[in-house]
């Protein structure tokens, strides 16, 4: 494996497996990940996970039983199984095992990066349910399509709907808010301006957020036979604030089709090409994105009407994407890339990975803000954030050390990192205690830690 190989892997993806070959060609075959659909969803690797309709039936179910219980007078605790947040670990846990396992790991970088850029959390207990379907539902179909069409599927998603409160939002000159008194929720409105969209350089006032959250009102959540469809999504007219709003000087009727057009038109905004050009930048090529990379990414967004596959495409051609070692991994990162370069053996019990992201700091689907995880090495590479590292790396190389069974640590450590790997680390591995030490060396390197 050459330079290139090596980080068309690591920077592109979540690094190759003991037994990977590399391509011919890495900058084709990463291009090449970006044509088709998801290929997790073609191959039906997530064909038995609930969808966002059944997380609402599901819902629904647990309320008529909890009622049940209480009218029983019969305790909650102890007592009740929730079916919708039973759904929440089976589809975490099949999603992270693709990502840990799919040949098209551009293609899943690119799919975690954006369910960050739209991140939802978990710990948000009418959210839980929904987040899984959300990324399979709203961002994998899109990551190679049109932003526009993501940022509708997104914000229209019962995740972010109940995330951010919208569901509960109602227009105050709406039939249902002058009969029940109840007003307007701006959480959705501010966030698709400040965070997903058009962000703060656009400029936009508090007025503008507020015409925006009522264009986004009788946005809701709803089972099928009141009209939700396949994910939930439930338009309600009665909640939605009548007449027309103007948001950045550009007016919008009412209805539902309106709240679309409005989140169109900062989709195509220019500062939203901007700000995903910069992250885009931040998250491929260095924590300080070179000005002149960001610009090409924004100009290819801007030239092809915010083409995401195109803009991933130019992210291979930038000749700073090419320079080893510039990004800190993130625990979500290091898990995957570890349980990639050294695969568990199958004998044994399957890694928990859900503790395991929660034990390195970065529980799955869960950052404690709206904004989503940061993608700096300061947020990451503290010194009790590298102990847990070397805490979770040393129980993880047990499973290696009798047996046996999976790759040798220098074989497992070379195809990894190929040219990349440091004499040192060659030294210290061959001069390891036991093949638990060895590798633990090799998963804890400097050169593994970085991509």
């Amino acid at each position: 494996m050459d330079d290139i190989a090596a980080q068309a892997a690591i920077r592109f993806g979540y690094g190759p497996g003991p037994y990977d070959t590399p391509a011919a060609d890495p900058r084709a075959a990463l291009k090449a990940q970006l044509q088709g659909p998801d290929p997790g969803l073609a191959a039906g690797m997530f064909d038995a996970l609930p969808s966002g309709q059944d997380a609402v039936q599901a819902t629904l179910s647990d309320a008529v039983e909890r009622q049940a219980l209480r009218e029983k007078g019969v305790p909650e605790k102890g007592n009740f199984n929730s079916l919708a947040e039973a759904m929440v670990p089976q589809e975490a846990l099949t999603q992270l095992s693709f990502a840990a396992t799919t040949p098209y790991g551009f293609r899943e970088r690119l799919v975690w990066f954006w369910a960050n850029h739209f991140s939802v959390s978990v710990s948000k207990r009418t959210c839980a349910p929904f987040a899984g379907p959300m990324i399979r539902e709203a961002i994998r179909p899109h990551v190679n399509g049109r932003f526009v069409d993501m940022v509708a599927a997104v914000e229209r998603h019962p995740a972010m709907l109940r995330y951010l409160d919208n569901d509960s939002s109602i227009g105050p000159d709406s039939r249902a808010g002058l009969r029940l008194h109840k007003g307007l929720n701006e959480n959705l409105g501010r966030e698709c301006m400040e965070l997903h969209t058009v962000g703060l350089a656009a400029g936009y006032s508090q007025a503008d957020v507020t015409s925006m959250a009522k264009l986004l009102t009788g946005w809701g959540v709803g089972p099928s036979e009141k009209g939700g469809d396949s994910t939930g999504f439930l338009f309600r007219p009665n909640a939605h604030e009548p007449g027309p709003q103007t948001v950045m000087g550009q007016s919008f009727d009412g209805g539902e089709q309106a709240g679309i057009d409005a989140l169109a038109f900062l989709a195509a905004y220019p500062t939203t090409y901007q700000l995903l050009a910069a992250k885009l930048v931040t998250h491929f090529v260095a924590d300080t994105p070179p000005p002149d990379a960001v610009a090409r990414i924004a100009g290819v967004l801007h030239d092809t009407g915010g083409d995401l596959g195109a803009a991933s495409a130019a992210l291979v051609d930038l000749p700073q994407a090419w320079v080893p070692g510039q990004k800190f991994k993130t625990p979500f990162d290091y898990m995957i890339s570890t349980l990639r370069a050294a695969p568990p053996p199958p004998a044994l019990t399957p890694p928990n990975m859900l503790g395991i992201l929660t034990q390195l700091g970065q529980p799955l689907c869960n950052a404690p803000l709206p904004n989503g995880w940061p993608d700096q090495a300061a947020s990451w590479a503290g010194p009790d954030a590298v102990m847990s590292r070397i805490d979770w790396a040393f129980t993880y190389a047990a499973r290696f050390d009798s047996g046996g069974e999976g790759p040798q640590p220098l074989d497992a450590a070379q195809a990894a990192l190929g040219p990349l790997l440091r004499p040192a680390t060659v030294t210290a591995i061959a001069q390891a205690g036991s093949r638990r030490e060895a590798m633990t060396l090799f998963l804890t390197s400097p050169e593994f830690q970085r991509r």
